[in-house]
């Protein structure tokens, strides 16, 4: 799933789906849980995104920090869901 196809599908719905700045590359979907719609991250798609970007981190940097900032982090009904889909990091 695009983040384009993910905005048009938001303009069909009365709520907000809540998405991880910067991370569109790794949208792998939604996820209708509870009555909400949650979009589903691939966990070592965004570790690439921080390891090949502008200012690449190292892959223990990145896990790092999304782990502090990101994977734990709840923004409220909505939060984006994290999946495993690499278990080699």
């Amino acid at each position: 799933m695009t983040r384009n196809e993910l905005d048009e599908f938001a303009d069909t719905v009365e709520e907000k789906i809540l998405v991880a700045d910067g991370f569109d590359d790794a949208i792998i979907g939604l996820v209708y849980d509870f009555g909400v719609y949650r979009v589903a991250y691939d966990k070592a798609k965004m570790i690439a995104v921080l390891t090949e970007g502008d200012e690449p981190m190292s892959e223990s940097e990145a896990i790092e920090f999304l782990e502090f900032n990101t994977f734990s982090a709840w923004v409220g009904e909505g939060s984006p869901i994290y999946v495993d889909t690499d278990l080699t990091y």
